[in-house]
């Protein structure tokens, strides 16, 4: 993934180029920090609803996603039953995929748990935090830590949370900073990594 040059002349990632939808998502969204557990939670089910199929089939789809599946308020969501199932599956508006559909309700049914056990998502995620890399960017499919979450969170009983699927939310979520060294957003996502309070953890000093 080399980087391009975006409509304002400076340069990007690649990949977020081919589309508005891409761009818009690249620039505000891809690679800040989150804290906030339903987000986190919404991303990991949207990883897992992506699997064979393009981010943008799954982007386009999101705010529709959001209404069938209760804004993705895991304790919402963990009390859908098999009408919900049957419903979510006559939904044109997402990916009608039983398995994966049953995935995200089991899987709030186990978010649910670990808030319970860790006092949030977030901080139970953010202790996967890979360290700083060495040396220049490079693309990668997964890592350790990718492989390390995707086996905890397996071991509690979640689905589709391959330590591909996982890598590509810790993208997201600004667990890596992973825009490619020549992309305008690096710095800016630096930043906000830098300063970003990690949940359950001390607060750290600048990077």
């Amino acid at each position: 993934m080399e980087t391009r040059e975006g409509p304002d002349g400076r340069p990007r990632c690649g990949w977020c180029l081919s589309t508005p939808d891409y761009l818009a998502y690249h620039d505000t969204e891809w690679g800040f920090p989150v804290a906030d557990d339903r987000r986190l939670f919404e991303k990991l089910c949207l990883e897992g609803f992506q699997s064979g199929l393009s981010w943008r089939t799954i982007l386009t789809k999101r705010e529709n996603f959001r209404a069938a599946f209760a804004g993705f308020d895991f304790d919402r969501v963990a009390e859908f039953g098999p009408a919900d199932v049957e419903r979510l599956l006559g939904d044109a508006g997402i990916v009608r995929h039983r398995g994966k559909i049953e995935a995200t309700i089991n899987n709030a049914r186990r978010a649910r748990d670990l808030v319970r056990e860790k006092g949030s998502l977030a901080a139970h995620v953010w202790s996967f935090e890979p360290p700083p890399p060495e040396g220049p960017w490079r693309p990668v499919a997964q890592t350790a830590e990718s492989v390390a979450l995707s086996k905890d969170l397996r071991k509690r009983g979640w689905s589709f949370v391959g330590p591909t699927t996982v890598y590509a939310f810790m993208q997201a979520m600004g667990l890596v900073n992973d825009h490619h060294d020549g992309c305008a957003l690096r710095a800016e996502v630096e930043r906000a990594r830098a300063a970003f309070p990690r949940p359950g953890q001390p607060a750290r000093g600048n990077l």
